[in-house]
């Protein structure tokens, strides 16, 4: 019958609450003068008859023009019972002028008692309706557990109510004072009693909810919530919630980030403000992981004028489409320009610089994806160090102020040719930074981007959806790990710090195991580790052995003196660089090398110079592999090398 109920039009349900209060008042005023003059089988005379019709029907009126019946039962709100409280109070007032207007026998407790049970009736009716409502769309619902009893634990818990697929069923508060205390009518127990809050509710999935502005111990949390082998997931920050990003109910896998065991850098706003604001500013390769994440950040400080320049057409146009949306919404009026090209083309870069008075480059175009550049060694280095060369001599041309470089932790004593030709394009920038004092050039190295195209992070999380297995190349390589807004923060920090051929480098904590991050990506995803000892688990960790260029750890610096900055977290490196006329030589053999496409001379080249490069293997390219080799001997044999223009 109730489920009938809830299949009926709005029409028909304001009906039937029309209805139901006409009677319920009804009976409250007969109540009311039952109780007054104490017979239980009270009958009114015609004068209070009329009365008390007079009074349920302007009632009716005024909850009518209060808007009471517009209001949907299951979302009711605070401000739905005081309507009914002003509708109840005019009610009983009305009561008492038709008494008096009328000459009929109305006591004066009675309009008081009338109040107080019509209250009771008609928000006691619309309370048992929720009620059932809300009883009824829990079932089916996953019981979860929400970890955190502070703001963001009672927002997601009105959430969750509201929706159809979580039924929130207690709280994990962090602070034992608040231990069986009750929010939105959900019990909070202390995390010291986890265990038993997950046992006795019957809970499936625990939901992070921990308000920013507390100083909590994420990693140790999670070592805690990991024993308990129950999926964990979170929920949007606030700061993704004030700019409309997300909702609060929008839950999804836990962010790894949280695992770093440490506090997340903060750049000093107020001097990349100054750096940023009403500038006209460039980022080259815009549309990946930590370009489109630095054009995010740098809008929102107001340039002038931002040039978006990338040589992939669909993500330069996912990156304008989403900086057009925040331009427009926030009102913040800079001139977005999308610009396709390669850093290789020094002339397209220099014409853009110049078109748009650009002042500042963020150089983040680069092959970063370690097998994949040896297995393309020319065009790793083309891109990679010739590409920042062109780029940063085209920003001296045309006259830009600031110029930084995005460089990586592999850079340090390479075993790659990725590494070696970012630690080519920093020895490049530093060159560049002595021969002239124009263009600022500074670097900023860091290690593995939680989440960016190249992290191990969604690779392991789509083996897991897949049924496994996760593949980890070594049981011991470690890495060190930071997040995509904190890169980009330390890169606009740089940006503003720097005078001239720095290398800027961060305090990244600890670095992590492989190995046991995907081991707590599976007990935190509510699954179990296949393993000899447990054959019935549920994802294996298979290792596959160390791919070419790889090592087991990586390093942030090359010397052992770093130098601090004006940023606690900011360390400014004391590396080696190369006189450029040395600089040119070795540019010279790269590009000799590269025109004929021997891949061998690149290796040899990078070798030599003081990169610190020394491959674990031999030269894996996969032109240079297959036949490539064989074809470069065979012209060289003949004098009639084919050269093309870099």
């Amino acid at each position: 019958m109730f489920k009938s109920f809830l299949k009926l039009s709005r029409f028909h349900k304001r009906l039937v609450s029309v209805s139901v209060d006409a009677v319920a008042l009804s009976f409250a005023l007969w109540a009311s003068f039952a109780l007054r003059l104490d017979q239980s089988l009270w009958v009114p005379n015609q004068g209070q008859l009329l009365v008390s019709a007079l009074t349920v029907v302007f009632t009716l009126g005024v909850f009518v023009r209060l808007g009471l019946y517009r209001a949907v039962v299951r979302y009711m709100s605070d401000r739905a019972f005081l309507t009914i409280i002003m509708g109840v109070g005019s009610s009983a007032l009305l009561l008492i002028i038709l008494g008096y207007s009328l000459q009929v026998l109305v006591p004066r407790s009675v309009p008081i008692i009338y109040a107080a049970l019509a209250f009771i009736f008609v928000g006691g009716s619309r309370m048992s309706v929720r009620m059932l409502v809300h009883h009824t769309s829990n079932r089916g619902k996953e019981w979860v557990a929400i970890v955190g009893a502070g703001e963001t634990g009672a927002q997601l818990a009105k959430a969750l109510q509201q929706g159809t697929e979580y039924h929130p069923v207690v709280f994990i508060g962090l602070l034992p004072a608040n231990h069986k205390a009750l929010i939105s009518g959900v019990p909070v127990l202390a995390l010291s009693h986890l265990e038993e809050a997950v046992r006795v509710h019957g809970v499936k999935r625990l939901l992070l909810a921990l308000d920013a502005d507390k100083q909590i111990d994420r990693r140790q949390l999670l070592n805690r919530l990991e024993a308990l082998k129950l999926p964990v997931q979170t929920v949007p920050s606030m700061s993704e919630l004030v700019a409309g990003q997300a909702r609060i109910n929008d839950i999804r896998d836990l962010e790894i980030e949280d695992l770093l065991g440490r506090d997340p850098v903060r750049p000093d706003n107020a001097q990349v403000a100054a750096s940023l604001y009403n500038k006209a500013v460039m980022v080259t390769g815009a549309g990946g992981s930590i370009g489109s994440e630095l054009c995010r950040q740098i809008i929102r400080h107001r340039p002038r004028v931002l040039v978006l320049f990338e040589q992939s057409e669909f993500s330069l146009y996912a990156i304008e489409r989403e900086l057009q949306a925040i331009n427009r919404i926030d009102g913040l009026d800079v001139e977005i320009h999308p610009l396709l090209g390669s850093v290789v083309h020094r002339r397209r870069c220099e014409m853009v610089m110049r078109s748009f008075g650009v002042q500042t480059v963020y150089h983040a175009a680069a092959y970063k994806h370690v097998p994949l550049v040896e297995h393309n060694v020319i065009e790793g280095v083309q891109n990679n160090t010739f590409g920042t060369l062109h780029a940063a001599e085209a920003a001296i041309a045309a006259g830009v102020e600031r110029f930084v470089l995005i460089s990586t932790d592999k850079a340090v004593r390479p075993t790659n040719v990725m590494g070696a030709s970012k630690r080519m394009a920093e020895l490049v920038l530093q060159g560049l930074a002595q021969r002239q004092s124009k263009t600022v050039f500074s670097m900023v190295r860091f290690g593995n981007v939680l989440g960016s195209s190249g992290s191990v992070v969604p690779l392991f999380r789509d083996q897991i959806r897949d049924g496994g297995p996760i593949t980890v190349t070594h049981q011991d390589i470690i890495r060190y790990f930071m997040t995509i807004p904190e890169a980009s923060q330390l890169v606009l920090q740089a940006g503003s710090m720097g005078r001239g051929g720095e290398v800027f480098v961060l305090d990244m904590g600890e670095p992590v195991k492989i190995a046991d991050l995907a081991r707590k990506m599976i007990h935190l995803m509510g699954l179990v580790e296949k393993t000899p000892d447990q054959p019935e688990g549920d994802i294996e960790v298979v290792f596959t052995g160390l791919r070419p260029g790889e090592k087991l750890f990586e390093e942030l610096l090359i010397g052992d003196d770093p130098q601090g900055t004006s940023h606690p977290r900011i360390m400014m490196a004391r590396e080696a660089s190369m006189a450029w006329d040395d600089l040119e030589l070795v540019l010279s053999k790269l590009s000799r090398a590269s025109q004929e496409f021997d891949c061998r001379e690149i290796v040899e080249t990078l070798k030599s110079a003081p990169t610190g490069f020394t491959p674990n293997g031999s030269v894996a390219d996969l032109v240079w592999c297959n036949g490539g080799h064989d074809l470069t001997v065979a012209h060289e044999s003949t004098g009639k090398v084919h050269r093309l223009p870099i």
